[in-house]
C-alpha cells in the first residue's frame, strides 16, 4: 500500500519518547524528562510581543514563499555581523523549523544513489532525511581518539565518485562537542579538494560554553561560503520551538531551489510567527540571552559531575556546546533489576523509567549503541533529583 521508501522510514525515536513521557507526566506520573531537544524557558517576551501584534494588524495571509523580506534580511545580518557569514537577504531562505531546512536541501542537492558524509555519533534524523531525499548516508565512526569529531583523513577514505556532500554539525547533538576553527577548516579544504557541498547544522552556535568560540563554515573563506548550506533556527537560541521558525542561507541556486520546493509543498510558514521572529531579531534580548546561556552552563556542571559520580557509567566526551550529553552505561550491563538483565542501552532507559521515573535518550538511533543522550534543558533541581535517583538506581 506504501512505498518502498515510506515503509523503510521508521517514526522519530526523540520525538516518540519525548511525547510519552509527556504523557506519562499528564496522567500524573512524577518523571523526570532528560529526553527533550527544547529548553525550559519561556520564549523571549519581545517575540511574543511581535506575534501578537502581526495578529493585532491582521498579518495572517500567505507570505512571500522564501519568507518576508525583513526577516530574510534580519537573519542574513545575524550570521553576517556575528558570525561573519557574508549573507545578504537574497541568500536565505525562511522555514518551518530547520528540521524542514535540512529535509529541504538534501531534496534538492541529491540525485538516487548520491552519498552523504556524515559522522557518528549524530542526531537520529539525518540519515532518515538523507535517505528520503534518495541518497545514501555513509556514517563515519568518531570516539574518543578523535575526540568524537569527524577525521579529515579518515573521511577521505570514504570519499567515492558518487559522494556529494559533506555533512557537519556544530555544536553536535548528541555529543556537544564543539569543532574548532582549523579543524573545520581543513574539513573544508577537504570538500574542495573533492568538490563536495558542505550542509552545516549550526542550530546550537548560540550555546557554546567552554573550550573553542563558534565558527560558522561560511565564514572560512571564498570557497568555503559558494559550496556551504548553512542551516539554523530559532528553537533553540529563543526558545521558539512551538513558533518553527529555521532557515537556510547559502548560495542562490541552492535557495532558488529550495523556494521552489516549498512552494509546491509547505508554501511560507506562518507570517504569525515570522513576525516574532523579526521582533526579536530588531529588538535581540542580549541581557537575558546572556543569564539563560550562564545558566545552561551550570546546569552543563551539573550534569557532568552527576554522571562522574554514577559507579559504571562514564561521560563520553565533555560536552561544549549545545544542551546534550553522551554516557556510555555499558559498565552496567549484566545487572539484573525485577529478574530483567540490562544488556543495552535501550534496556537500561526502560528500566530506569520502570523503575526510578527517569527518561534519558538511548543512543543506538543516534549512532551511538552502547550510550544514552541526557538533555540538561530542564531545570536545576530536576538534574540533581535526575542523578540521584539514578545512583539509587544502580545501587540496588
Amino acid at each position: 500500500m506504501i512505498s518502498r521508501r515510506a515503509a523503510a522510514l521508521p517514526p522519530s525515536s526523540t520525538a516518540t519518547l519525548d511525547a510519552h513521557v509527556k504523557k506519562l507526566v499528564a496522567d500524573g506520573a512524577d518523571v523526570i524528562n532528560l529526553t527533550g531537544g527544547e529548553l525550559d524557558f519561556p520564549t523571549p517576551d519581545v517575540a511574543c510581543r511581535g506575534g501578537i501584534r502581526a495578529i493585532e494588524d491582521g498579518f495572517t495571509r500567505y507570505t512571500a514563499v522564501a519568507g518576508i523580506a525583513p526577516l530574510r534580511q534580519a537573519i542574513a545580518n545575524r550570521l553576517s555581523d556575528k558570525w561573519d557569514c557574508g549573507y545578504d537577504g537574497d541568500d536565505v531562505i525562511v522555514t518551518n523549523g530547520a528540521k524542514q531546512a535540512l529535509a529541504n536541501v538534501f531534496s534538492v542537492l541529491l540525485d538516487p544513489g548520491d552519498e552523504v558524509v556524515l559522522q557518528a555519533p549524530h542526531w537520529v534524523s539525518f540519515p532518515h532525511m538523507i535517505a528520503v531525499a534518495g541518497g545514501v548516508p555513509v556514517v563515519v565512526e568518531t570516539g574518543p581518539d578523535t575526540g568524537y569529531k569527524l577525521d579529515p583523513g579518515t573521511v577521505a577514505e570514504r570519499i567515492t565518485p558518487h559522494t556529494k556532500v559533506l555533512l557537519l554539525n556544530s555544536p553536535s547533538n548528541p555529543t556537544g562537542v564543539v569543532y574548532d576553527s582549523a579543524e573545520l577548516t581543513a574539513l573544508a579544504r577537504l570538500a574542495a579538494d573533492h568538490d563536495l557541498l558542505i550542509v552545516s547544522d549550526e542550530i546550537y552556535s548560540d550555546l557554546v560554553y567552554a573550550g573553542p568560540e563558534f565558527t560558522s563554515v561560511a565564514a572560512l573563506g571564498t570557497d568555503a561560503w559558494s559550496r556551504t548550506i548553512t542551516v539554523g533556527g530559532f528553537s533553540k537560541t529563543f526558545a521558539m520551538t512551538g513558533w518553527r521558525i529555521g532557515f537556510a542561507a547559502g548560495p542562490q541556486p541552492v535557495i532558488a531551489a529550495m523556494t521552489a520546493l516549498q512552494g509546491h509543498t509547505s508554501s511560507a510558514p506562518s507570517s504569525i510567527s515570522q513576525r516574532a521572529a523579526l521582533s526579536v531579531l530588531h529588538d535581540e534580548p542580549v541581557a537575558e540571552l546572556k543569564q539563560r546561556k550562564a545558566e545552561l552552563d551550570r546546569r552543563r556542571s551539573l550534569a557532568c559531575a552527576g554522571v562522574a559520580d554514577l559507579p559504571g557509567l562514564e561521560l563520553a566526551v565533555e560536552p561544549r556546546g549545545a544542551f546534550f550529553a553522551l554516557v556510555d552505561v555499558s559498565g552496567a550491563y549484566g545487572r539484573q533489576h525485577d529478574g530483567v538483565e540490562i544488556k543495552d542501552a535501550a534496556t537500561f532507559a526502560e528500566r530506569l523509567l520502570h523503575e526510578v521515573n527517569v527518561a534519558v535518550m538511548p543512543g543506538a538511533d543516534f549512532g551511538a549503541p552502547d550510550h544514552i543522550r541526557i538533555s540538561y534543558a530542564v531545570s536545576g533541581e530536576d538534574i540533581t533529583e535526575a542523578f540521584h535517583r539514578i545512583r539509587g538506581f544502580l545501587s540496588r
